[in-house]
């Protein structure tokens, strides 16, 4: 009998989807509040994405939920980072505000619009950092 194979099933992985807002050449950066363990560190709005959404509808809500804004979801940014051991995966997306929305911390400590050379002035968050290595490029 041949020996038993392991297949890694990424339909059980969950999926975490970030914003990376762009706006007059600086991106927002958002400061984590909880849990304690990444309190004070930075990150990409976003969270989870539920079952029956796409990343897409998830990160629109998502921005509603933690920034009051309404968002149209653009390209991806960087590739695919995973989370937990393989476990979760973080997808980035380019994101546009929509009619003049302004981000506002609703889930956040606070909020930094940063520019290509304050990149480096907050603590981020490590599944972060590949973004933000590509974020030079598009703040041009």
């Amino acid at each position: 009998m041949p020996p038993k194979q392991h297949v890694k099933d990424t339909r059980s992985r969950k999926v975490i989807v970030a914003a990376v807002i762009i706006t007059d050449g600086r991106v927002l950066a958002c400061e984590r509040s909880a849990p304690v363990e990444v309190a004070g560190r930075w990150e990409f709005p976003g969270g989870k994405v539920e079952p029956g959404e796409t990343d897409e509808q998830a990160l629109a809500r998502e921005c509603a939920e933690e920034l009051g804004v309404r968002v149209e979801v653009g390209a991806r940014v960087g590739p695919d980072v995973p989370l937990a051991h393989g476990r979760a995966v973080l997808r980035v997306f380019a994101v546009r505000l929509l009619e003049g929305d302004v981000p506002r911390a609703l889930e956040h400590t606070s909020m930094r619009w940063l520019a290509p050379d304050e990149l480096d002035s907050v603590h981020w968050l490590p599944a972060d950092k590949p973004i933000v290595a590509e974020l030079p490029a598009l703040l041009l």
